[in-house]
């Protein structure tokens, strides 16, 4: 039995990938987050994307649409957002049937661990 790949995009298993961020370990560059991100709503998971949402930004509560078929992740830039920065952003085109999302997200570093502040749509 294959093990699936992961839903953001990488050539790893989902428990090697996204799966250990959702499982609790903490994502080292805003990139990963973004990518995990990503796939918790393939997954549906909204209380990990509740949990890595920037406390300043936070809805009070997260109802993905069941309906959405996620269909593929491209990250098309990412600038700062390593283990020596405090900020950083991500461009990316997340597709789902029906269409695509395109967006520059910014995350910072809330007690050490990076969180999604917010989004600039491109489209």
């Amino acid at each position: 039995m294959t093990t699936p790949l992961c839903p953001c995009g990488r050539s790893e298993p989902y428990e090697k990938c996204c799966g250990r961020f959702h499982a609790g370990a903490a994502a080292p560059t805003a990139e990963a987050l973004m990518r995990s991100r990503y796939s918790a709503f393939v997954k549906g998971d909204a209380g990990y994307l509740l949990r890595t949402w920037h406390p300043r930004t936070r809805p009070a509560r997260l109802d993905p649409d069941p309906g959405t078929r996620w269909t593929g992740l491209e990250i098309l830039d990412s600038a700062n957002g390593s283990a020596f920065h405090t900020t950083g952003t991500v461009t990316f085109r997340a597709s789902y049937r029906g269409g695509s999302l395109h967006e520059r997200s910014r995350f910072e570093r809330v007690d050490g661990a990076w969180a999604y502040v917010d989004g600039e749509f491109l489209g």
